[in-house]
């Protein structure tokens, strides 16, 4: 069956499912958790539902339907949803009716799925990553048997194009660019939840983009596990520059971001294509996870100490006002504290303008998971603390290089503390507060940064 053909005949059972519930006004709650990825195939899932029907709420508590898309990449998220489910239970017993449907990358673990099986009896439906475009379907089933469906795959090579999406912003948007992992990190569960790298071809995301931009989006994300990556298995030779670089040179679009980028894949030709054109995010999220050769080398990174510090350098020299952000973690297997200083000497000579810091969660069916030396909880907390003090300290100093410059901000909408005030974004991605003369929110404007707060800025607009 073609892709086209497998859109329409799900475009089909969305219509089957509003057929079944007419008459009824119903409401879905969408909630999600994780990464990006998660936000964007969410947007799909409620997309779905409004063609079904379906109106959408924040509230639970009113929900018809409620869908959870989950996140397996550290515990607490885990914790997060079961936690949910213990509510929901409540929800269920106070409308039979309700439909509880799981999904995401916490349903591609067995053992996952076994526990939801015989401990939440009162989910209805429960699917994977690799079937999301089959949702209507799946719901339909459900509707029409009233029994629960498990509808798990183990791996595509599909990928379905023009499904219907509902987008959080009307201004920005993410944009797939490609899907799952080759890279095996030792304490990753991705590969194995969303599967091996699967590349949409050029022409569909350019379409898409242009699409979104005629729709009123400015600011597009292109989203990947590893965007640098980008082509391999096309028919047509192409790399993530050029693709980067024509994204951006789309009439109405006014900015384009990416994440997430590998150290390992980060080309000279990607930086010349960031310094080259200034439609392009002044900002790249760059993981390093440590700054010790011995733990990069058991977690299967695929570059060294000295290797990442070479492409920080790159980006500094070739792009002065970049900012670079990372990911961190500490507590990996075996860490000792000379492997925390390494990390640390890279804050210091990288000097980042953000971090992601976090304890390592040990994730059943990952390598590092039966690795020895696993270290005691105070331990972790006590590297954690380290790195996240030196991280927060050079953060804070990189973001007074700003002060006092006048700088593009997409705005993003009104401040939800202090409804006087705007919030948006420079290319850099930080945050600035400014006040409310009237600015449409999805348009850019020119702001004086007075003043940083740390990890945000007070500003002015230019000329008022």
């Amino acid at each position: 069956m073609s892709v086209n053909s497998e859109s329409s005949r799900q475009l089909e059972f969305m219509e089957k499912v509003r057929e079944h519930n007419k008459g009824r006004a119903l409401k879905y709650c969408s909630v999600v958790f994780g990464c990006q990825m998660n936000e964007k195939d969410s947007e799909k899932l409620s997309g779905m539902l409004e063609k079904m029907g379906y109106e959408r709420t924040e509230s639970e508590a009113e929900a018809d339907l409620i869908i959870y898309n989950t996140c397996t990449v550290r515990e607490n998220a885990d914790k997060r949803l079961y936690g949910r489910l213990g509510v929901a239970k409540q929800y269920k017993k106070d409308r039979p009716g309700l439909i509880i449907c799981l999904c995401g990358c916490m349903m591609q673990e067995e053992h996952v799925v076994e526990k939801i099986n015989t401990s939440y009896p009162y989910v209805d439906l429960i699917f994977g990553t690799h079937n999301i475009f089959k949702f209507s379907e799946l719901l339909f089933t459900v509707l029409e048997t009233g029994d629960r469906v498990i509808d798990i795959w183990e791996k595509t090579d599909e990928i379905v194009e023009d499904l219907p999406s509902r987008r959080k912003y009307p201004f920005k948007s993410g944009v797939n660019i490609m899907f799952g992992c080759d890279n095996f990190c030792s304490y990753c569960i991705v590969p194995y939840v969303r599967g091996r790298e699967r590349s949409r071809k050029r022409e569909d995301i350019i379409n898409e983009i242009k699409s979104l931009a005629s729709d009123g989006v400015v600011e597009v994300m292109l989203l990947g596990q590893n965007v640098n990556s980008y082509g391999k298995g096309l028919d047509e030779e192409i790399s993530f520059a050029r693709l980067l670089d024509e994204a951006a040179n789309i009439d109405g679009i006014g900015r384009v971001r990416f994440m997430t980028s590998h150290p390992k894949d980060l080309s000279e030709e990607l930086i010349d294509t960031i310094r080259d054109n200034p439609v392009i995010a002044r900002h790249i999220h760059l993981p390093l996870q440590s700054g010790s050769d011995r733990l990069l080398s058991l977690m299967n990174r695929h570059y060294t100490k000295d290797d990442y510090l070479r492409l920080a350098d790159a980006l500094r020299t070739k792009i002065p006002d970049i900012s670079i952000t990372t990911d961190i973690i500490t507590g990996f297997p075996t860490e000792e504290e000379r492997d925390v200083e390494d990390t640390i000497d890279v804050i210091k000579k990288v000097r980042f303008d953000g971090a992601f810091t976090f304890e390592y969660s040990k994730r059943t069916g990952t390598k590092a998971a039966s690795m020895e030396g696993q270290l005691p909880k105070e331990t972790v907390q006590r590297y954690f603390d380290e790195v996240l003090k030196k991280v927060q300290d050079i953060s804070k100093e990189q973001a007074k290089r700003f002060e006092g410059r006048i700088m593009e901000v997409l705005v993003e909408g009104i401040n939800e503390k202090d409804p006087s005030m705007l919030t948006g974004r420079i290319s850099q991605n930080n945050v600035v507060h400014f006040k409310n003369c009237g600015i449409p929110v999805g348009s850019f404007a020119k702001i004086m940064l007075d003043e940083t707060m740390g990890f945000y800025y007070n500003g002015t607009v230019w000329g008022h």
